[in-house]
């Protein structure tokens, strides 16, 4: 029989704990050969996207988010980085590592009173005002909402009119004319060639957001656009006179003719407690030079502002005061003194 040895530490193995036997590293791989693509719908937690830049866009493909990208949410615009499986094939999906910078937000808060504000649309150019002449009938208050979150933005508006057939454009457009916003009237029973055609020429080679309330042609305008989208319509409620919602996510929809138009939920209000005064400004750029004597923090609607000695002086052109006018009511339904309908009333874009 062999005689005992004594044992030492070096005769005992010691199993490393979890996560020492490989240090981690707070570097990230940079995901170089990553496919740019265009996001273009959410639902639950999976993107709908489309390979290549919007002007060269290519295949269908579904991805959902990468656990390296934590909370960062993704949304309808964005443009993104994906790897894995780009196929396109079904029951495949892709990751999405990466959200590029975004070049403009369209963002809304749930109220007036809320300071949290969420993201809508990324990267959109152009932003579309839907409302209809009747039926339902138009409400002003909610126009300059919209107005006022476009020019936050900083993307352009353009207004269309529809169900001309059924009343007369000119007092609505009467209110907006210091503004010199573009606009576009249809009918209602229909709409023709030509007015598909004026406005396909405005969105030509752009990224627009269509908004509006249910009920006011919106879906209808985009299968006009795009004749294989199928977007559902409704009708308007013969009591309350609101439309039903019919579109229940934003969507991202490529035009025959070279652009992409995302069409949204109908909305009934529009929170703007994430909106500055100063960056509303920007979009008035013949009274911006008069905000010089204007005090700290200045909402643009107050008894000191400098901009009434500016108009006055005749320093903004002979239609300043028709702009300040126009400017000073769109502030002012900022501070949701308004018709709008409660907030609650409006869907969650995001999906």
């Amino acid at each position: 029989m062999s005689a005992r040895r004594d044992l030492d530490e070096d005769d005992v193995r010691i199993r490393p704990g979890r996560g020492k036997s490989r240090p981690r590293s707070k570097e990230r791989p940079r995901h170089d050969d990553a496919h740019p693509a265009f996001v273009t719908a959410v639902d639950r937690g999976r993107f709908t996207v489309v390979i290549g830049e919007p002007g060269d866009a290519g295949h269908e493909v579904y991805a959902v988010k990468a656990r390296e990208l934590g909370r960062k949410g993704v949304v309808v615009g964005d443009r993104v980085a994906l790897v894995g499986d780009v196929s396109g094939k079904p029951d495949t999906l892709a990751r999405v590592v990466r959200v590029e910078p975004r070049t403009t937000v369209l963002r809304r808060s749930a109220d007036d009173d809320d300071p949290v504000e969420r993201v809508l649309v990324a990267n959109a150019d152009q932003l579309v005002l839907v409302t209809a002449l009747a039926d339902p009938e138009p409400r002003p208050r909610m126009i300059d909402r919209v107005l006022v979150a476009a020019y936050d933005a900083g993307l352009d508006p353009l207004l269309i009119l529809t169900k001309s057939d059924l009343a007369s454009p000119d007092e609505l457009l009467s209110q907006y004319g210091a503004l010199d916003v573009p606009f576009l009237v249809t009918r209602q029973d229909g709409i023709e060639p030509v007015e598909v055609e004026h406005v396909v020429e405005l969105l030509r080679d752009r990224v627009s957001v269509l908004v509006g309330h249910s009920g006011v042609g919106k879906s209808t305008l985009v299968n006009a656009l795009v004749p294989d989208a199928d977007r559902a319509t409704g009708h308007v409620n013969e009591v309350t006179g609101r439309g039903r919602h019919t579109s229940t996510s934003a969507v991202a929809l490529e035009l025959p003719g070279g652009g992409w138009v995302i069409d949204t939920p109908g909305v009934r209000s529009f929170g703007l407690a994430h909106v500055d005064p100063q960056r509303v400004i920007h979009a008035f750029p013949d009274l911006e030079a008069g905000t010089d004597e204007c005090p700290r923090a200045c909402t643009h609607d107050e008894d000191d502002c400098g901009l009434g000695e500016f108009v006055a002086s005749g320093a903004a052109g002979p239609g300043g005061r028709a702009r300040l006018d126009s400017l000073r009511r769109l502030l002012r339904s900022r501070s949701g003194s308004d018709d709008a309908a409660p907030p609650e009333d409006v869907p969650d874009l995001e999906g």
